[in-house]
């Protein structure tokens, strides 16, 4: 076993070029949910079948999620698999996500454009670089070193690249498990590698509990120099919006030292309001909070908190105007995952990644839990054990986001050992 793991590391060396090569045709594709505006992850699902179709995979299977907004109407996902020589041996789940998120604000790409991408002092830069391409080519080529070699690995290899992961899971993850139950065992053992650290050393076994919500507020627009005419929505919501963050911050401030930050994070991120003009009182304003609750926290205690402070705000600014009374303040859930019971620290999955990075860097390993939501959680729900690892430089989201090949090339060698092992 020793042996397999250092020949297979060996040539996931040999690999690397074609690993690159492999990284920067995947980024050039625009993967963007129809949440965005965009087409989704249809010609990217279709170029990475186009890849690996030569590849001796034991079965690939493509899954379509409806879904009308998006290219073809579909929401793509492929299971591709490569059997291990232990039918009892539980199987690894490798899950990547296809999609990426817009690129934002583009002159402050100074490297690249976002979807040109360009290798530079060891990086791949790119939209979709490290959040998820980096990972999704290492679990690839930890399968390709094996097939070159003709070693199976003791387990069942299932490499999952699925749709709609930064929006949601909603036509990924959760609609596969929803509609192909059949796919998933209790007995599974999963890495999900979209998060981690520089060093590769912390291995994710919990998440918070991630709540968006967006607050509409609507008053009535008047000229800013006869405000008594009207009622400006923007200092209604503003009211609203300082009272709930000191409500959330002050009621739910439990710390867990499991997760970084210890605590419940409560962050208003979106504002937008239809006033063109200084001299304006708006009539509508809109603005969107994200949380991530540490578990001990039922989300609807947070929605009910958020609601009951609405309606105080309403009662303070109540006005008339012909019949009807003003301000409305609605509050719209977004998205809402409510935390499941962490991975247990001391299982198989935890076992065999603590001992490979053991093996394979001479490193110990911690565990602990994050605020960024994955679909590990998804698995969690299910019983399954699941685990978030990646050894990133945490570029994901940001302008010249870029994906360290070094990273890339040895979390590969990472995925193989615990196939083998």
């Amino acid at each position: 076993m020793e042996m397999d793991i250092e020949v297979v590391s060996k040539e996931i060396e040999a690999l690397e070029d074609e690993m690159v090569e492999t990284l920067v045709e995947l980024i050039k594709i625009p993967a963007i949910s129809p949440d965005y505006g965009y087409e989704g992850e249809y010609d990217k699902a279709q170029r990475l079948l186009e890849i690996i179709k030569d590849w001796p995979f034991d079965k690939v299977e493509v899954y379509n999620a409806p879904d009308e907004r998006a290219k073809n109407g579909v929401r793509p996902s492929i299971l591709a698999y490569y059997h291990g020589r232990d039918e009892k041996a539980p199987r690894i789940w490798i899950l990547t996500h296809m999609d990426v998120v817009p690129p934002g604000d583009l002159s402050r790409w100074t490297v690249t454009e976002p979807f040109k991408p360009i290798i530079k002092d060891g990086k791949v830069y790119g939209r979709g670089s490290e959040d998820n391409g980096q990972s999704l080519v290492a679990s690839l080529y930890a399968v390709r070193a094996m097939m070159n070699l003709g070693i199976r690995p003791k387990r069942t290899v299932i490499l999952a690249f699925v749709s709609d992961e930064e929006t949601g899971s909603k036509y990924g993850v959760e609609w596969l498990m929803k509609n192909h139950p059949e796919l998933f065992r209790k007995d599974d053992l999963v890495l999900v590698p979209d998060g981690g650290n520089e060093d590769g050393t912390f291995i994710e076994v919990a998440e918070k509990s991630i709540l968006w919500f967006r607050v509409r507020v609507r008053g009535k627009q008047v000229h800013a120099s006869m405000p008594d005419k009207g009622l400006n929505a923007h200092r209604v919501a503003l009211d609203f919006a300082y009272h709930l963050d000191r409500l959330l911050h002050e009621k739910y401030s439990a710390r867990d030292g499991l997760f970084e930050p210890p605590e419940s994070t409560f962050e208003p991120t979106m504002v937008r309001g239809p006033a063109d003009s200084p001299n304006i009182a708006p009539g509508e304003h809109e603005l969107v909070f994200d949380c991530r609750i540490l578990p001990r926290y039922n989300l609807d205690d947070v929605l009910g908190d958020t609601e009951k402070l609405a309606e105080e705000v309403r009662e303070r600014y109540r006005k008339e105007f012909d019949g009807e009374t003003l301000p409305e303040i609605e509050i719209e859930v977004l998205q809402r995952l409510d935390a499941p019971k962490p991975t247990d620290p001391d299982s198989e999955i935890v076992r065999l990644l603590r001992e490979a990075l053991k093996k394979l860097r001479g490193r110990e390993a911690r565990v602990g839990g994050i605020g960024g939501g994955t679909f590990a959680a998804y698995f969690r729900r299910l019983g399954i054990p699941a685990v978030v690892w990646a050894t990133l430089d945490e570029t994901a989201h940001q302008p010249n986001e870029y994906a360290k090949i070094d990273n890339m090339v040895e979390d590969a060698k990472v995925m193989a050992a615990l196939a083998l092992l």
